[in-house]
């Protein structure tokens, strides 16, 4: 199977899908740290939708869309223009990937703002689901797929924070930070490919 992972440097999915066979490419207009250079394109991953790809697991930026960046749009009661704008931008993107001329499509955000009308989503995940004990609300859109398993579900999680050393995910760190907390956790990334990649036969699916 052709699989494009669009807007991934880490290429943790990527990986996850090339040790079960499956001809993958990670996609992003920043050169890959996942080791592999050969299986990654670094440009604009809408330009190569139409390259006869199987399925599409794509991951937009989420910086102007999402519900936790909501406040910065109204500072002191009024509408920030350029925040919305760039949001606005960022719901085509989606959109581009949404709409791609692919069998099987996967969408990956966090919640987002209401403010920007996306379709309804079909999943919400979480890393404890699959064997990782962290808390980070993730919504998938998914076309032509069934919805993920719990592989591992522990309960809960722990919030992404930083720790005394200043190591993790954090609250802070700028853009690092930021790259890092976009990263796709393994196990969901195992379970991506192990569900999606194989015959695996479904359990008890996950909704929200």
């Amino acid at each position: 199977m052709r699989v494009l992972v669009a807007c991934e440097e880490s290429q943790t999915v990527c990986k996850a899908f090339r040790a079960l066979g499956h001809e993958a490419f990670s996609a992003d207009l920043q050169p890959c740290s996942g080791a592999h250079p050969e299986w990654h394109i670094q440009g604009d991953a809408t330009a190569i939708l139409e390259d006869g790809w199987d399925l599409m697991i794509a991951h937009p930026p989420c910086t102007y869309l999402s519900n936790a960046g909501a406040r910065h749009l109204f500072p002191g009661g009024e509408l920030n223009e350029e925040r919305y704008q760039k949001g606005l931008e960022g719901r085509a993107l989606f959109m581009k990937f949404w709409n791609a001329p692919i069998p099987k499509v996967c969408v990956e955000n966090p919640v987002p703002s209401s403010i920007f009308h996306l379709p309804t989503h079909d999943q919400l995940i979480q890393p404890f689901y699959f064997g990782q004990p962290f808390q980070k609300k993730t919504l998938l859109w998914l076309r032509g797929l069934r919805p993920l398993c719990a592989t591992d579900n522990l309960g809960t999680g722990e919030p992404m924070a930083l720790n005394a050393n200043g190591n993790g995910w954090g609250s802070s760190g700028g853009k690092q930070r930021q790259k890092n907390r976009s990263k796709t956790f393994s196990g969901i990334a195992e379970a991506m490919a192990i569900q999606w990649g194989t015959n695996w036969v479904p359990t008890l699916e996950l909704r929200g």
